[in-house]
């Protein structure tokens, strides 16, 4: 049985598991009418605590799939309104946040006083020469937090220290055939105190810790050549639960697609986008999507998952991944008896990869460009926003190829959107680390708050 303990708020209830229903939700939901009514129909000084039972929890639950946190807890909307308009515009003054939010004059001093109090934001130099007192803007203070990242790729692992505004102040990397939860964990261990002193760092000093990582590390071996029998230790491997015994910050795992795509979203800037298709090209493809400016990760958090999407037969395969993948590019290279990890290590020069990097470039541009179109049948986005583990400049040329493909597409019933290049870049997925808590702490999730 369980028991539903009065608030402070007229017929509204809060589960002692911290579930926060009202009572036209309990009474839509559930139709316990009769029973809710018993306890709340004398108003809050006479209301007892009512007892439900598992069977009707369990529609509660399901009918109310978010959980209410006490405000307490959670910062208030306006300042994380403020926070993400700074971060934003780079700068804001409090003229310029009370224009942009409606807020009042008076209760955007509270804000921005409360912000630079708790060393969120920092002031930077006056602005004079206009009428009046001169206006002082403020920006996010990159050493509020501090966190950890983890990044585990089939062909690397990372492990850096990422600040407030998503920058790398320390990292250490390990290049590698494939991944094991034994060597990952080695890794880590290995790497955490040394990556903390570079950064000036120690354990108080972090905030949190976040690990980006593909799901079912045990699929598609044979695509990039891991032993399968190996490969499955991933399939029972608890990650998080492993590395909360080594660290005392809370641990946060995430699909590494949707890692890149929520850093691109707090740390990049696409100007009047705010739904938009993410497209990450690693070992393997993979993405995320945003939707009315926050990532949308889905029920199962592997929303953009775009490996196995289907594209028009051709030599290779049917599936995005088998076109528009770095494993492509790797057995290319070695056909023609080069080294195709060399792709993998920062600072490699690509243009020794011609004519391959071209064709390469070509047809996952080709098959991008499918993708898109594919994507845009299902929602109708601003933008697509294509990033990977690859130079700027062949970036730069992926995303033209890109476009020039489809304009040549057949767009009826869709229409044509901008393709855009990512701006976090190739270690978008590492410095998710502070993406993740940046979103879930100090902006607005719209997908969760239902706001317009």
């Amino acid at each position: 049985m369980i028991e539903l303990a009065p608030t402070t708020a007229p017929c509204q209830y809060l589960l002692r598991d911290e579930l926060i229903l009202r009572t036209s939700d309990i009474c839509h939901s559930t139709g316990v009418r009769r029973k809710h009514q018993i306890a709340c129909n004398t108003g809050v000084e006479g209301c007892t605590s009512v007892v439900m039972d598992e069977e009707t929890k369990e529609q509660l639950l399901r009918a109310n799939p978010l959980k209410g946190t006490n405000q307490i807890d959670v910062r208030g909307y306006n300042e994380r309104l403020v926070l993400q308009l700074i971060r934003e515009h780079g700068s804001l003054t409090k003229a310029e946040a009370t224009r942009a939010t409606g807020l009042s004059p008076n209760a955007s001093s509270v804000i921005f006083r409360a912000l630079e109090s708790e060393g969120l934001i920092i002031r930077g130099d006056p602005i004079r020469g206009r009428v009046g007192q001169p206006s002082t803007p403020l920006r996010i203070n990159p050493d509020a937090h501090h966190y950890v990242s983890l990044r585990v790729g089939r062909r690397s692992i990372d492990i850096a220290v990422v600040n407030f505004v998503g920058e790398i102040e320390s990292s250490r990397r390990m290049a590698l055939p494939f991944p094991t939860p034994k060597v990952a964990l080695e890794f880590f261990k290995s790497e955490l105190g040394g990556v903390l002193r570079s950064a000036k760092k120690n354990r108080k000093s972090i905030s949190g810790m976040s690990v980006a990582m593909p799901f079912e590390l045990w699929s598609w071996t044979e695509e990039f050549g891991a032993p399968k029998e190996e490969m499955e230790a991933w399939r029972d491997f608890d990650i998080a639960a492993e590395l909360q015994k080594i660290v005392p910050w809370k641990v946060l795992v995430e699909n590494d697609g949707t890692a890149a795509c929520r850093a691109e979203q707090v740390f990049g800037s696409h100007t009047g986008k705010k739904d938009w298709v993410y497209f990450f090209v690693g070992t393997f493809i993979g993405g995320g999507i945003v939707l009315n400016g926050s990532v949308f990760p889905g029920s199962r958090r592997n929303s953009g998952g775009f490996g196995p999407m289907r594209v028009p037969e051709q030599s290779g395969g049917n599936r995005l991944v088998d076109h528009a993948s770095l494993v492509v590019l790797e057995r290319s290279i070695a056909a023609e008896g080069g080294n195709p990890f060399a792709i993998y290590e920062e600072g490699s020069n690509w243009d020794d990869y011609e004519p391959l990097l071209s064709n390469w470039i070509s047809n996952a541009a080709l098959n991008l460009s499918h993708a898109i179109v594919s994507s845009l049948s299902v929602l109708d986005f601003d933008a697509a926003v294509i990033d990977g583990a690859f130079p700027s400049d062949v970036k730069k040329r992926l995303v033209s190829e890109t476009r020039r493909q489809l304009s040549r597409a057949d767009l009826q019933g869709v229409h044509f959107l901008d393709v855009e290049e990512g701006q976090v870049g190739r270690r978008a997925r590492t410095i998710s680390a502070a993406a993740a808590f940046v979103s879930a702490n100090y902006m607005i999730d719209q997908n969760t708050l239902h706001r317009n």
